[in-house]
């Protein structure tokens, strides 16, 4: 049977399978588009209460590895056991993919059980799990015992495949799964904001974030089973979690539930969680003296979004119950009043969620709920569920392994025969013509209309028309400069045929090779590689915008080249690398603290004038130090464009887009939003500056908890004004006080949480100036902190500022006559994206 004969019976056999399920009380109101139920490692299909687990090979999932193994063994005695009899066993890094219906919000359930099989054994496996875009697991191994281990995430899906990525991690690891669900849920299930605690305030963005749920309880009432929840969740009591210091007692509810639009649906939790309850006791008739609170593990220092449930099913008449809410002992609500959220109606199921910035350093999370202050109001407090979703879960880096690009077979064969009934047509009529040729004479070509060995490039409205070996890009609205197209058998000889030898570095686009054209400029040359996830319109975007730039802190574009199917990039060659290769993972010789500030200096400069040389700014959306490239003089020069978009209209704040760039440098108030502001860039500049004086990777996972992240840990110090403690000791010696403090101010403002908060890339610049001028004078300065406005900064730091506003689109007479003498420029890249090196 052939894999699209099994796809259509698959297909037809979940519909069967909904048809069934419709009639079933607890999934009457939703039909999820995507339902990829898998049974890894086996062939047989397995049940599991309603719901039929498909065998690997059903074609629901493509699996895409070398190196694996379908294992067998011993399962427990629990629900679900058939699943956990096989497991799919990798020895390298592999993926299973999942083709999207509909994009949005998924929940993904990876299955784990640990059992021996031949020399594998499974409770001892170590690996990391990613999506495309998320981390889910890292450094993971199977608790120790005897039950299934499931782990449940909530995710934004924006693509329309769906790729989990397994990675040992060790030598001689391996990594393994057991089952997989990947299934489609309402966007609604999760909204864009909520109520913070400590401070109070409102937190946006939680419509994109990815989740863990870590816990799902029912309070009040029983265990509740996949099989009866809409969306097939468990939800465990709430015994072991419940502190009984105050009397409660249990409550159920026989009634029907009002069920109100706007509030609570079926989707949000069952009838079960909501027609149960516990409720608080008030001693003789007093006042309560404690609240209910329920304590739960969790990792310290995460941040959290919790849910609490309510129904009202104790109260005999509406606008009698008042009560309280606490999450980590701060009140997160006051005097709340479930008939006013209602409708003024009982037995309404509604919901609220807060953010927990971060939990106790000690790892426990608690939630209460207490009787309200109010006076005249019954003492009491009722709580029906709760949950508590991880929210930053995605501490390291990703790795994705891309499934094959399929091959339809009969297009094969077709092209083939066509193939070969053109080229017998072709030479049919070549010789037509070669006879005829014989008695006519041959015409001369007009010398007025010169040939061109190239057909034109048109990329959505950019048209590079050949005039010989030159074209002319022409845009509407820009006056862009000219650009060459480079021959393929020009690039061919210059790279010795895409030598490996000639590889000087590897991205996310493709290869760069070192190459000499034949007029022995020496050159970069970027080979777009077809199986890597960028493509046509980052090779559009490089062309359109470096075609239209020229700056002294900004890598120039040579030329490209499109022949034959290729993708090419043609730049000026960098001859010292990165910044990364000069501040570590290199034996390169260390740079010195002035000569950090001054690349710095060359790359603000380079961002400065993406920002306001035009009459809409451009976001680079990719700044790292990776991107930041040295010339033979140490120059810095801000490279690689492909991410790069134009800025907002002039009537708008942001532009609205998917989320790109590079993990450990994004945005946060982006990455939570999509809402791009050239502040982005001003966020990931400052962790490049964080870099620069610390000497490490932005994120590393060897290291401590505290440590992983570059941004926060050193902002941290730097907030207790120590940030010379962590300080690269290569050079701490050498950074005078004054110019390591306002460097140090200046890394903060960039790092501010909110967009709004953070300096332009200018006043980022004329800072970055005035701490090399610190660093050289050493001026005394009563009082720094009084500097930091345009108007108090040196005269010179306000010049450089100026001129680097005045060199936009013009000719580049206007450009090269600018003098940068008295301020030597540098830069360096120091950003590891460690497994992954592409980056984005």
């Amino acid at each position: 049977m052939g894999a699209e004969q099994k796809s259509a019976l698959l297909l037809l056999g979940s519909i069967i399978i909904w048809v069934l399920l419709l009639g079933t009380p607890c999934n009457a109101k939703f039909t999820p588009a995507d339902n990829h139920l898998i049974n890894c490692g086996s062939t047989a299909d397995a049940t599991v209460g309603q719901r039929v687990f498909a065998a690997e090979t059903s074609g629901s999932a493509i699996l895409t590895s070398r190196k694996s193994v379908a294992a067998s063994g011993w399962a427990p005695g629990s629900d679900g056991a058939t699943l956990y009899q096989t497991a799919r066993v990798f020895s390298e890094p592999s993926s299973y993919s999942f083709r999207m219906r509909s994009r949005g919000r998924h929940f993904v359930r990876l299955h784990f059980f640990g059992f021996r099989y031949q020399s594998y054994d499974l409770a001892a496996a170590r690996f990391k799990v990613s999506t495309q875009e998320t981390v889910l697991l890292d450094d993971f191994t199977p608790p120790a015992n005897d039950s299934p281990t499931v782990r449940e995430y909530s995710l934004d899906v924006t693509d329309d495949m769906l790729i989990l990525t397994f990675v040992p991690l060790g030598n001689s690891s391996t990594s393994f799964v057991n089952a997989i669900e990947v299934i489609s849920v309402s966007d609604d299930l999760v909204g864009d904001s909520a109520q913070t605690v400590n401070p109070s305030g409102q937190y946006l963005g939680l419509a994109a974030q990815p989740f863990q749920t870590f816990y799902r309880v029912n309070v009040g009432g029983r265990k509740v089973t996949a099989d009866n929840d809409t969306l097939w969740r468990s939800w465990d009591t709430d015994e072991s979690f419940f502190l009984n210091s105050t009397a409660t007692q249990l409550v159920p509810y026989q009634g029907k539930l009002n069920y109100q639009e706007g509030t609570a649906t079926e989707e949000d939790a069952p009838d079960s969680v909501y027609n149960t309850a516990r409720q608080l006791v008030a001693q003789n008739g007093t006042r309560s003296a404690s609240n209910m609170t329920w304590q739960f593990n969790v990792d310290g220092g995460s941040s959290y979004l919790i849910r609490f449930h309510f129904c009202d099913i104790v109260s005999k008449a509406t606008y009698s119950l008042y009560f309280d809410i606490y999450v980590d002992g701060w009140p997160a609500t006051q005097d709340l009043d479930l008939s006013e959220n209602g409708f003024g109606t009982l037995a309404v199921p509604y919901y609220t969620d807060f953010v927990l910035r971060s939990s106790d350093p000690s790892g426990k999370l608690s939630v209460s709920v207490g009787p309200s202050s109010l006076p005249n109001v019954t003492q009491d407090a009722i709580l029906n569920g709760l949950e508590i979703m991880k929210m930053n879960i995605s501490t390291g880096t990703v790795v994705v392994v891309r499934p094959p690009t399929p091959k339809n077979k009969l297009a094969i064969i077709l092209g083939t025969v066509l193939g070969c009934v053109g080229a017998a047509i072709i030479a049919a009529i070549l010789c037509f013509v070669l006879r005829r040729k014989k008695t006519k004479k041959p015409r001369r070509a007009p010398t007025s209309r010169p040939s061109s060995a190239w057909s034109p490039l048109t990329l959505n409205g950019l048209s590079f028309l050949s005039t010989g070996t030159r074209t002319t890009s022409r845009t509407s609205g820009t006056n862009s400069d000219a650009s060459y197209r480079i021959p393929l058998a020009v690039l061919q000889a210059a790279t010795n045929h895409f030598d490996e030898q000639m590889v000087i570095g590897v991205g996310g686009f493709g290869k760069v090779y070192k190459a000499v054209l034949q007029d022995s400029t020496t050159v970069a040359v970027k080979r777009g590689n077809h199986k890597s996830h960028q493509g046509i319109k980052e090779f559009q975007t490089e062309i359109e915008l470096l075609s239209g730039l020229r700056h002294r802190h900004l890598v120039s574009l040579i030329g490209y080249c499109d022949e034959q199917g290729e993708m090419i990039l043609v730049y000026e060659y960098m001859e010292k690398g990165t910044l990364k290769s000069h501040l570590y993972g290199s034996d390169l010789p260390p740079l010195s603290w002035k000569k950090r500030v001054e690349i710095c200096i060359g790359a603000a400069r380079g961002l400065h004038y993406l920002h306001t040389g035009f009459a809409k700014s451009i976001i680079h959306r990719d700044v790292k130090s990776a991107n930041i490239l040295l010339d033979g003089n140490l120059m810095a020069k801000v490279s690689d464009f492909g991410l790069s978009k134009m800025g907002p209209e002039l009537d708008q704040t942001h532009v609205s887009t998917a989320v790109k760039g590079s993990f450990g440098y994004l945005d946060p108030e982006y990455y939570r939003r999509q809402k791009l502001t050239d502040k982005s860039d001003v966020y990931s500049f400052g962790v490049v500056l964080l870099e620069v004086i610390c000497a490490r990777p932005v994120i590393d996972p060897t290291l401590p908890r505290d440590m992983i992240n570059l941004a926060e840990w050193a902002t941290k110090w730097q907030k207790r004004g120590e940030l010379g403690q962590i300080v690269d000791q290569l050079i701490a010696g050498t950074i005078r006080p004054e110019s390591l403090r306002k460097f140090g101010e200046t890394v903060e403002k960039c790092l501010a949480e909110y967009g709004v908060d953070r300096p332009t890339m200018g006043d980022v610049l004329w800072n970055l100036e005035f701490v090399l001028q610190l660093q050289e004078a050493a001026p005394d300065i009563s009082n720094i902190d009084s500097m930091n406005q345009i108007s108090e900064l040196p005269l010179d730091a306000r010049r450089v500022g100026a001129l680097e506003i005045g060199i936009g689109a013009a000719d580049d007479e206007s450009r090269v006559n600018i003098d940068y003498s008295q301020t030597q420029m540098s830069t360096n890249d120091a950003f590891s994206q460690l497994m992954n090196t592409e980056g984005r």
